[in-house]
């Protein structure tokens, strides 16, 4: 898989190509990103994992018996740096809420996809709802 390097098309709000990268060239993807990128493909519309979900995917594939590659950070920079290209909003804090700088466009996706949402307490900042963790977490498995 190869980024695009076309900053202006970016999923979340870290996305970027290599500073020396002209727009619309190809980056090439260190492997632990295209693999985080893969998981992401991977999730079906309307569902969601979290950077320590997708860690684990990732440990248990690669390395069932030795340490993890990398865990929830090295994910989210994947998905930063690398992101844009792949369903974004689709990789998400395990707390539910919704990226920072990117809420709206993640919400609109939400919506689109039916991902399942929490109303959002009166006193948050902006009244931004949080995605329902408890239906919208996918395992991996099957069934979405």
């Amino acid at each position: 898989m190869k980024g695009t390097g076309d900053t202006h098309s970016a999923g979340a709000a870290g996305d970027r190509a290599a500073p020396d990268d002209a727009p619309g060239t190809a980056v090439e993807l260190p492997d632990y990103a295209e693999r985080v990128l893969g998981v992401a493909e991977l999730i079906p519309s309307g569902r969601v994992m979290t950077y320590g979900d997708v860690a684990e995917w990732l440990k248990d594939e690669e390395h069932p018996q030795g340490p993890a590659p990398g865990g929830p950070r090295q994910v989210g920079r994947a998905m930063a740096l690398y992101g844009g290209a792949v369903p974004w909003w689709r990789v998400v804090r395990a707390d539910g809420v919704l990226l920072p700088g990117s809420e709206l466009r993640a919400l609109a996706h939400y919506r689109d996809e039916g991902t399942p949402l929490k109303g959002a307490p009166a006193a948050s900042e902006g009244h931004i709802p949080r995605i329902d963790m408890r239906q919208a977490r996918w395992d991996g498995g099957d069934g979405a």
